[in-house]
């Protein structure tokens, strides 16, 4: 069963690289997003990269777990897993959702958008500055605020079917869910697809025995 992947916001494949997978995994690189797109929209168009003729699954790292999970609904794969993201809008902070309310994403300008590493650093609470650093350099403004954007608007309460999350304990960004269906990790921070590669490649390919 091959796996598509959509990384964090603004990351791109690099994230996956510390990742080992009994099963393919194919990073599907961000689009441009339409002026004002929704991401149900946004969804459907990263949606026709993946081959349905055969089974697949749906892995989603931060932002990129909320595009998967949207893309779920369209496709139905035959498992969705979600690293440090969330399958709700109830998973997310409330602070996002305030920002929501007021449109304040819609408000600041771009180039606002570029985190200052240092601030960065605290956030993804990693020691792996430079990839982080080089990622954050190599970050579209102008996507984040639209991704910013959707994330703070995001309407979904719709739970998956087969949806696997893993976490980490001490996430800044967005907090751990406390469900039967998330695996915690133990000092797992927002960055952990990195830190923690190691022991969510064991949660993974133990969940996909079989498949």
């Amino acid at each position: 069963m091959k796996l598509y992947s959509i990384s964090g916001l603004g990351a791109d494949e690099r994230v996956f690289q510390y990742l080992k997978l009994d099963h393919e995994l194919i990073p599907i690189p961000w689009l441009t997003p339409e002026i004002s797109e929704p991401i149900e929209v946004y969804a459907k168009r990263m949606a026709e990269k993946i081959n349905t003729a055969e089974e697949f699954g749906i892995l989603g790292v931060s932002y990129g777990g909320l595009v998967a999970v949207e893309m779920s609904k369209i496709l139905k794969p035959k498992i969705t897993i979600l690293i440090s993201s969330a399958e709700t809008k109830e998973g997310l902070r409330g602070v996002y959702k305030l920002m929501g309310k007021t449109n304040l994403a819609t408000l600041i300008p771009s180039k606002l958008f570029d985190i200052p590493r240092g601030i960065a650093k605290f956030l993804f609470g990693t020691e792996e500055t430079k990839l982080l650093n080089n990622i954050l350099d190599d970050t579209d403004n102008a996507f984040t605020k639209w991704a910013v954007n959707e994330l703070t608007n995001w309407k979904n309460k719709k739970k998956l079917n087969n949806c696997l999350k893993i976490h980490g304990t001490k996430d800044k960004l967005i907090p751990a869910p406390k469900d039967e269906n998330t695996i915690l990790i133990e000092n797992g921070e927002h960055f952990m697809i990195v830190d923690k590669a190691n022991d969510i490649s064991k949660i993974i390919n133990n969940k996909l025995k079989g498949y």
